[in-house]
């Protein structure tokens, strides 16, 4: 049985989920104006590829396609091998994503509106409109043309969150180059690894970056990265620090040199709806990162349908998403969606408490920010530094709509970001997705959905996602089992970059033949519902804790704590225990009201789930370890404490491996330190 279908069994007095009463319906006022009704979810139930038609006729097509779908599900052959599943979306059809996203909004006269507000870290801004940024892609992709890239060569963009990054993005989509952005602060191993997996031809880098208030040489870094790499013809290089950096002649050109000094017309080709569009790597704490590849047609159509859908998009929207451009959520939220949808949003090179803790809230006021996406990790840590009020002297007003991503929030937290960032009053779009999905797949609709606090509520419409047993049969309420999607979407990654047999095995294989359509993607993670078809992610499969038989959620036992006034964030593993087999260990950051106590915690988890569910170990930290996208590290919290173990009994830990890709690799060495002086 695959490892990953998660064992459903009746579950005892002490293994009841947490039950969240709280719901909040949809503002009157909001759900008048609102871009869908309730009706959205009975054309897509009655009739789903004419509904994601409908979604791909909001785009300009150069020609549009045949057939809707072709889907070949994997296969169980006579010698017992899978097939290799297979998507084609909107089949025949071709089209430029760049022009959906930039050129057809000026040619409908909107090229004086502002597409991006770029602010960096040391307070430099520089706005960009539509017809600016056509000129910026142009120049970008006559540039690239120039370099000698051609449609089908991969580009790794390895840059901080500048216009830049989006206008190179833009302009391998334009030309159809397949681009892979990589987080500004990664490794130069991490760096390496994706320009020999996707064969690159051009590394694009900058000679430095600001962060946490200070700046930072980058270019030495991106040297180390493409040394030896065989296909990296040439280093693109952004001036955006002034550092001194080694240039190797012949292959290092810079930006200012080869880019703004283009020709600002560039005719676009249209390409294949199956067209790659981008190689995005997951940031797994194990094995070989993969690449997923997504596609243009199905991509664009799943991304920009569902930023309307489910952000309730307007013209007159500044929409800000905090996330690095690197990790999907920027490809689909702070790219593709909210330009193919004509908005305004804004964009931030530093971290949120540079110079000061409340950077985030004048952001805010200063571009009248109407929509603000952020994942939890932050909006606990906001929890942390600002108490029960945010500081006063900022106007939030312009908000009018909240979303999150990254990980399952804490019911505490929803709330809190509700009440402090929102009012009291504006909806709270909770969005489950991954990499692998291209764009949400669990959101609610603002102007339909009930909301609870915890819950990313229900499928979208469109989208058949279910939590089913090891047999593929739908749970019953408060159980819990395994988040499958039953059946294909637009935006589905339509494979691992050089190896289709990983993408098999890792989504495809532990459901195949299940359901009508031949096989169910599993997205890796266990859920439960509620008696209303609410979904409640319980964390990946193997962030489960088991402890006398029983198997507990780490996210409902961290929400636990999280609801405890003194605990901020907190990050739970399984450690070996000698008698229970597992045992919880609870990393805790302290909110700043009262110190956590660990006899206090441990009888208000067991209060909230059950005796069984009880930490047995606490330990206060300064902060998590966490991935860009937000994700907490429970892995690197169960190594840190098992190396603590092992130099209290005189052996030698074993290694950590690589943190450099860490948001706050920091951390790692305060949790050491906090383990040691327990």
């Amino acid at each position: 049985m695959s490892d990953l279908r998660a064992p459903v069994t009746e579950p005892s007095a002490e293994e009841v989920r947490l039950v969240e009463a709280r719901q909040f319906p949809p503002p009157a006022a909001f759900a008048a104006q609102a871009n869908l009704g309730a009706e959205a979810y009975d054309r897509a139930a009655a009739d789903p590829l004419a509904f994601w038609e409908e979604a791909a006729e909001r785009l300009d097509w150069a020609a549009r396609w045949h057939t809707a779908l072709h889907w070949r599900p994997p296969v169980r052959e006579a010698d017992g091998e899978l097939t290799i599943p297979a998507a084609r979306w909107f089949d025949g059809g071709t089209l430029n994503v760049a022009v959906n996203c930039v050129d057809r909004h000026v040619d409908a006269g909107r090229g004086d509106k502002v597409a991006l507000h770029f602010e960096g870290e040391p307070g430099d801004r520089v706005a960009v409109t539509y017809a600016d940024l056509q000129a910026r892609v142009a120049r970008a992709a006559n540039a690239l043309t120039s370099l000698g890239i051609v449609p089908g060569d991969r580009v790794v963009v390895y840059l901080p969150v500048l216009v830049e990054t989006v206008v190179i993005a833009l302009a391998c989509a334009r030309i159809g180059a397949v681009h892979s952005l990589v987080f500004g602060g990664f490794s130069a191993e991490a760096v390496r690894f994706r320009l020999e997996d996707t064969g690159a031809k051009l590394l694009v880098t900058s000679d430095g970056q600001f962060r946490r208030g200070g700046a930072v040489e980058v270019k030495s870094t991106a040297d180390a990265a493409a040394a030896g790499v065989a296909s990296v013809e040439h280093v693109l290089v952004v001036r955006r620090t002034g550092h001194d950096v080694p240039w190797t002649a012949g292959r290092d050109v810079w930006w200012h040199e080869v880019v703004d000094t283009a020709a600002s017309v560039h005719e676009a080709t249209a390409f294949d709806a199956e067209h790659p569009l981008f190689i995005i790597y997951t940031s797994g704490t194990t094995g070989k990162p993969k690449g997923l590849v997504h596609s243009s047609g199905g991509y664009l159509t799943h991304a920009s349908w569902a930023h309307w859908a489910h952000f309730d998009a307007k013209p007159d929207d500044v929409h800000w998403c905090t996330a690095d451009l690197a990790w999907v959520t920027a490809h689909t939220y702070e790219i593709y969606g909210p330009l193919s949808n004509g908005l305004t949003q804004v964009i931030y090179e530093g971290t949120p408490d540079a110079p000061h803790r409340e950077r985030h809230l004048e952001i805010i006021e200063r571009y009248g920010v109407t929509v603000y996406y952020t994942a939890p990790t932050l909006i606990r840590t906001f929890m942390t530094w600002f108490g029960d009020d945010l500081p006063a002297g900022h106007d939030l007003s312009s908000i009018r709509l909240l979303g999150t991503v990254g990980e399952a929030i804490n019911p505490a937290a929803w709330v809190w970001f509700r009440r402090n960032f929102g009012r009291d009053d504006v909806p709270v779009v909770d969005t489950w997705w991954q990499s692998e999905t291209g764009a949400a797949m669990v959101a609610p609709l603002p102007g339909v959905t009930t909301l609870t606090p915890g819950s990313a509520t229900v499928p979208l419409p469109g989208i058949d996602a279910a939590v089913v047993d090891e047999d593929g049969r739908e749970v019953e309420p408060g159980r819990s089992g395994t988040l499958v999607v039953r059946r294909p979407w637009p935006g589905m990654a339509r494979t691992v970059w050089g190896n289709p047999e990983r993408y098999r095995d890792s989504y495809w294989s532990a459901y195949c033949g299940h359901g009508v359509h031949g096989g169910y993607y599993v997205a890796g993670d266990g859920a439960t519902r509620d008696a209303a078809g609410n979904i409640f992610i319980l964390g990946r499969l193997d962030d489960v804790v088991n402890v006398s038989g029983h198997r507990l959620s780490t996210i409902e036992i961290e929400s636990a704590l999280v609801a405890h006034r003194s605990v901020g964030e907190a990050g739970t593993t399984a450690v070996v225990d000698p008698v229970t087999g597992h045992a919880v260990a609870a990393f805790v950051v302290p909110s700043g009201v009262g110190a956590p106590d660990a006899a206090t915690l441990r009888a208000h988890v067991a209060h909230q789930i059950g005796p069984v569910a009880k930490p047995r170990h606490v330990v206060v930290v300064p902060d998590l370890p966490k991935t860009r996208s937000g994700k907490i590290l429970r892995r690197l919290l169960a190594q840190l404490w098992e190396a603590e173990q092992d130099r209290r009994a005189g052996r030698r830990p074993a290694p950590l491996g690589d943190t450099t890709s860490l948001q706050n690799p920091e951390a790692v060495a305060q949790i050491a330190a906090a383990l040691a002086a327990a």
